[in-house]
């Protein structure tokens, strides 16, 4: 039988009761976990960053997902880091739904954060072939499944420039393989090297690309 709702995240504190309201505007973010499959189990809600949902929501693991606004990042260890995986509006009723095709499955996931500057209709992303910015570069504004049938020769970023909205980019065409979400608010959008990609970022390879849904 599912238990009553845990807890709510606010920029303050967690309170105790799912009645809480979030603060005023059609734009705050907000989604719900599930410990079981198919929205079952113990739950919570986040309307904002949480580092440890195991500490801070008393989960002690997260099968199911809804978002109900907004887009969400989430990552498979504590603190943001490990694994990225996006989250947009819409039901994940098991693990295979947020990782069916990352590069390495994972049905873990411990922290989550909003993506506050996501805009479908006004993204912007520049890839450059070197770190910091040099050689060739290229301009984005729509979404690419496939960078080298685009003209993209090399088939690593060593370095991009988000001007707007928020990006996610994969390491195979398709969008296939790690997840890396991109976003003009974070390093004020601009990303020197592949490290700062994401913690997983082992190599600058990123082949597709598309703009986050919110």
């Amino acid at each position: 039988m599912c238990a009553s709702a845990l807890s709510v995240v606010t920029p303050a504190s967690w309170t105790s009761s799912m009645s809480s309201t979030a603060a005023p505007g059609p734009a705050t973010a907000c989604l719900t976990l599930w410990d079981e499959e198919d929205f079952q189990g113990r739950r919570c809600r986040l309307l904002s960053d949480c580092a440890n949902v195991s500490q801070r929501g008393g989960l002690r693991r997260v099968r199911s997902i809804k978002v109900e606004n907004g887009a969400w990042v989430a990552f498979e260890y504590p603190e943001f880091q490990g694994q990225q995986f996006i989250l947009e509006k819409g039901d994940y009723p098991r693990w295979s739904a947020w990782s069916g095709s990352s590069g390495h499955p994972s049905n873990q996931l411990l922290s989550f954060r909003p993506v506050l500057c996501a805009n479908h209709s006004d993204s912007r992303v520049t890839l450059f072939e070197g770190e910091n910015f040099q050689g060739c570069k290229f301009e984005l504004s729509d979404d690419y499944p496939s960078l080298p049938s685009m003209g993209w020769t090399s088939k690593d970023v060593g370095s991009l420039k988000v001007s707007s909205g928020a990006w996610v980019a994969y390491q195979y065409p398709g969008y296939r393989g790690y997840q890396y979400v991109l976003e003009q608010d974070r390093y004020s959008g601009e990303f020197c090297n592949y490290s700062e990609f994401g913690t997983q970022a082992h190599t600058g390879q990123l082949q597709s690309i598309r703009r986050v849904q919110h």
